[in-house]
This record gives structure tokens, C-alpha cells and sequence, in this order.
């Protein structure tokens, strides 16, 4: 029809369908593809730093310890707990009692012993707190008696009533201090719980400053701010002395000092005027002192 021969059409058709056959036998290589999504400017694509946490923090906001906070020091957070400042060095492993950090967790109650028991039934561990006499009671089930044992009931129950007699015994006694005044001047200022937290008895310079009752120095210093020079007493398990502003320290930490004897003198170190600042902390809560003192 337009002048082609019939051989002629055939070839071609023939080359056209070769041709397609050997594109449909080869693979066709694509580039991969990657999602990239642009990042808004100004964000930080560097990896993530992770974060230090301070010492202790896994026991942040468990009874028997502290989380620092700005301004707190050793000594100040020893006065308000109720134990001396080496105590909770010791405690909590510090290597330089001066440097803690906000944040970090410290230890502020003793260290719990594990005392164990055993008897013919199995073993039973008992959390016992170190200088403190306390009964601690038994788990059911984790020892496992025979019904028939009253003998060994009796052994198992009467040291846990002992126990809890001798704690009674050593909280009386621990109150019952026969306490004398640290100083014979006149009280420039009672006790307020939200504006002074002890008793500020007036003097002269130099003169002798007391021990309120038998006990250990467990500070010796001016560390502490508002304070001055400083001298804090533990008596025992319960209670605490601390005798401010003094002029002059007679005694050192870790002595042991006996109710009357000089500790200091009198003086003005961080405060207006010559005075001795008195507290008495009762398992670290600052207390009237005038409630335990001897009436003049």
C-alpha cells in the first residue's frame, strides 16, 4: 500500500521484536533511594552525652538519707540529724568530708549489720541497727518449725522481749541526762523554733563555758556559718549538745568530756555580741532546752 513489500514489513517486524526481547531479558540496576528528611536549622544532630548523676542518687528520697542542697555542709546536715559530721564521712565513704555536691545522696542513719540466727529449723537473718538496741521481728514463714518444738519457740521469743526491754530501758536512760547550764549568765533569748533554735545565755569574755552532760566531741571547729567557733557533743544515741560563738576551744574531736568540765570560753565569733549560743538536738530535731535544764 505505501510502496513496502511484504519481505520488507516482515523483517522489521522481526528486528523490533529481537529488540524487545533482549531488553526484557536484562536486569535494570536502580540507584537505592534514602528517606532524608531535612533537620529544622539550629538543632543539635550530635549524639547524645549521657548524663552523670551524683553520688548516691539511687537512694534519693529513702528513709536514712539526705539529697544536698545548695550551702548545706557535712556539719550543718551532722546537726540536724543527729550525728557527728566524721560519722556520716565514714558512712558514706568520702574521701574529703569538705567537698559534697548538690544532688548527692548521703547515708545520715547507721549503717544496718546483718545478725544471723540459726537453729534447727533453717537459718533466719535479722536486720540489727549498729549502736542502738532494737527488737526486730521475725518474718513468718522464714523459718520453718515443727509444731511440736515449744522449747525451741520459747528460746526464738524471749530474746525479741529482751530485746524490746532493753530498748525501753535505753530510751529512759538516754532522757534522763542530768543536765547542768553550759554557762551561769542571764538568757538573752528563749527558745523559738523558727527564729532560734536553742538558748542565748549572756556573759563576759572568757568566761568558762560547760559541758551540759557526759559525752564525745564529735566537732571542734568553725565550720559551720553563724555559728563561730564551734564545739557539738553527742551524748548518746539521742541526744546532742552544740555551744556557739565561743573565743576559745579547750577540747578536741574524739574527746571524751564529762558533765561540768570547761570546753570553751566565751566569746563573740560570728555574732554581735559576747554570748553562748546553747542548743540541745534530740535525734537531730533542736529541742527547748530550758525543758531539760535545772531550774535557777
Amino acid at each position: 500500500m505505501f510502496g513496502f513489500s511484504r519481505s520488507v514489513l516482515c523483517g522489521v517486524w522481526v528486528a523490533v521484536a529481537l529488540a524487545l526481547s533482549a531488553c526484557g531479558s536484562k536486569p535494570i540496576n536502580h540507584a537505592p533511594v534514602e528517606d532524608r528528611v531535612p533537620m529544622p536549622s539550629g538543632v543539635d544532630t550530635a549524639p547524645l552525652t549521657p548524663v552523670k548523676q551524683p553520688p548516691g542518687f539511687e537512694n534519693a528520697g529513702k528513709a536514712g538519707y539526705y539529697t544536698v542542697k545548695p550551702r548545706d555542709t557535712l556539719i550543718g546536715i551532722g546537726l540536724e540529724a543527729g550525728q557527728g559530721p566524721k560519722d556520716l564521712a565514714r558512712w558514706n565513704n568520702l574521701e574529703n568530708p569538705n567537698r559534697i555536691e548538690i544532688g548527692q545522696v548521703l547515708r545520715i542513719a547507721p549503717p544496718v549489720a546483718t545478725a544471723v540466727v540459726a537453729d534447727s529449723g533453717g537459718v533466719v537473718t535479722k536486720p540489727v541497727v549498729t549502736g542502738a538496741a532494737t527488737a526486730t521481728a521475725i518474718a513468718p514463714g522464714s523459718v520453718a518449725k515443727p509444731a511440736s518444738s515449744p522449747a525451741s519457740t520459747t528460746a526464738m521469743s524471749a530474746p525479741a522481749a529482751g530485746a524490746t526491754t532493753a530498748a525501753a530501758s535505753a530510751s529512759a536512760s538516754d532522757d534522763d541526762m542530768g543536765w547542768i547550764w553550759p554557762g551561769s549568765g542571764p538568757v538573752l533569748a528563749g527558745f523559738d523554733d523558727a527564729k532560734n533554735k536553742g538558748l542565748d545565755i549572756g556573759g563576759a569574755t572568757g568566761d568558762a563555758v560547760l559541758a551540759s552532760a557526759d559525752g564525745k566531741v564529735v566537732y571542734a571547729g568553725a565550720g559551720l556559718r553563724g555559728y563561730g567557733n564551734l564545739i557539738i557533743l553527742k551524748h548518746n544515741n539521742t541526744f546532742l549538745t552544740a555551744y556557739a560563738h565561743n573565743q576559745s576551744l579547750m577540747v578536741k574531736e574524739d574527746q571524751t568530756v564529762k558533765k561540768g568540765q570547761k570546753i570553751a570560753e566565751m566569746g563573740s565569733s560570728d555574732s554581735d555580741r559576747v554570748k553562748l549560743h546553747f542548743e540541745v538536738r534530740r535525734q537531730g530535731k533542736p529541742v527547748d532546752p530550758s525543758k531539760y535544764l535545772p531550774a535557777r
